[in-house]
Order: structure tokens, then sequence, then C-alpha cells
């Protein structure tokens, strides 16, 4: 006789103590590589940015804290649940008696949860590189907890979607050096049909939220309103990678 499917929480608990575990082993130089990178993109668009327009100056900064999350949430895992699926090991993660759910949620927090040093580093390291405010800085965390998992889902999703794992190696990086582009750039000096995309790229709003944050009077509304965002973009992220979870392990 079988025994209960545990409650979402042990699942999850379970799931991402195991994954955490994992991802250790190759925390420090994933860590180092996305903060070395963030904190050359801070330095070197010093010399590029409108320094008359506080808005590139905030963009610039909370751009780079949210790549490191990129880094890490979105490429990673895309390549991880693309190795995972062409190895077959979904079949084991598939025999769990846990939910698809459960399991895309941990695995996401758990990865994420390795760019909060990194993000915090950047983030305060640029707000002073640049002169800005530093009192609203500690908004960093909810965005980095916010996109980490939004992206971490949306990796996850392009890793069990794609039908190759070359193909889930590509579609990661490639995201990656999207969600960069796009944060790095204000909104109002894009394109119209390229802010069209923006606005449907999960870590945009997580930009915006932090670069909102970093005014010397924030609009704590619109703050509040990128956030709430990026809390329903994570649900339709993970939910859409649980569905392709299921869906890689019945057509095996």
């Amino acid at each position: 006789m079988t025994g209960a499917r545990p409650s979402f929480a042990a699942a999850f608990g379970a799931v991402f103590t195991g994954q955490l575990a994992r991802a250790r082993a190759g925390a420090i130089p994933i860590f180092m590589a996305a903060t070395v990178q963030s904190v050359g993109l801070v330095v070197l668009l010093k010399g590029l940015v409108d320094t008359s327009s506080d808005v590139t100056e905030q963009s610039v900064v909370a751009g780079s804290s949210v790549t490191v999350v990129s880094f890490v949430a979105l490429n990673l895992l895309a390549q991880r649940f693309g190795a995972l699926k062409a190895s077959g090991a979904l079949d084991y993660f598939g025999a769990l008696p846990v939910s698809p759910a459960a399991l895309i949620t941990a695995t996401a927090a758990a990865w994420a949860s390795f760019t909060v040093p990194g993000s915090i580093l950047v983030a305060v390291g640029g707000a002073a590189f640049y002169g800005l405010p530093m009192g609203a800085v500690w908004v960093i965390v909810p965005v980095v907890v916010l996109a980490g998992i939004s992206l971490a889902g949306l990796g996850a999703l392009l890793g069990l979607a794609a039908p190759r794992q070359e193909i889930a190696t590509v579609a990661g990086q490639l995201g990656m050096a999207a969600v960069m582009f796009l944060g790095l750039v204000p909104a109002h000096r894009l394109p119209g049909v390229v802010q069209g995309v923006r606005a449907v790229v999960p870590s945009t709003y997580a930009v915006d939220a932090f670069a909102a944050a970093l005014k010397s009077s924030p609009r704590w509304g619109t703050v509040g309103v990128d956030l709430g965002v990026c809390v329903g973009v994570c649900v339709l992220a993970l939910a859409a990678s649980a569905w392709a979870f299921r869906r890689a392990v019945t057509q095996r």
C-alpha cells in the first residue's frame, strides 16, 4: 500500500534541501562569474551613461543587479533541465511522490538563492558608485527573490520544452542576453516594438521596481505595482514550467 503524497510544504522542503546541496558544489564559481560580470557592467557603463539623467544611472544599477539573477536562474536552469531531459533523469524526478509544482518551485528557489549575495553586492556597490540614494536599496531583496523565481521558472520551461539539449543551452544564453539588454536600457529609450517585447520579459518589472526605489523620492505605489506584477509572473512561470515537466515525463 502506498503512502499518502506529502504536502506541498513538505515536498518543497525536501526538494529544496536536496537541490541546495547539489548546487552548492558549483556555487562559488557561479557566484563569482555572475557577480564579476555585473560589476564589470556597472563600471564599464559609467563612461557611457547620460550623467544628466538619474533614470539612466538607475537603470544601469538595477539592470546589472538583476543580471546576476538571470545568469544563474535562467541560463543555468535552462541547461540543467535540458540535460536532465536528455539523459532520462526526468523519469526519476517524475517517480517521486511530489507534485510537479513543488518540484519546480523548490528547484527554482534553491538555484535562485545563490544569486542573493551577488545581487546585493552589485546593488549596494552600484548605488554608491553612481551616487544614488541608499535609503531604499533594501528593495533589492524582494526584487532578487521575485526575479530569481520567475526567471528560474522560465529557465526550467526553456530546458523542458526544447527538443534537444543543445537548443536548451542556446535558448538559456539568448534569454540571459535579452534580460541583460532590456534591463540595462531604460524603457523610454527603446523603439516601440522593443518596448512591447520588454513588457513580456519577467525580469523587467523587477528592474523597474528597483530603479524606482533608487530615486531621491521613491514612488512607493509604483514600486508596489511592479513587485505585484512580479508575483503574478512568478505564478505564471512556475505553472508553465510545471506543465512542461508533466508533458516531458509523460512523453518519454
